[in-house]
């Protein structure tokens, strides 16, 4: 199923932003990773 799929893509991109460095760069990416990480999943709800 797409929408489980997309779910679990949306976990595993927090668990890797989750790891970068805790440095404005790392928020930076962390923030920008998530964001586009995780649209997928709300879009196909």
């Amino acid at each position: 199923n797409l929408q489980n799929r997309l779910i679990e893509f949306s976990i595993s991109i927090i668990e890797v932003s989750e790891k970068l460095p805790k440095n404005y760069v790392g928020q930076h990416f962390s923030k920008q990773l998530i964001r586009s990480g995780t649209s997928p999943a709300f879009q196909q709800a």
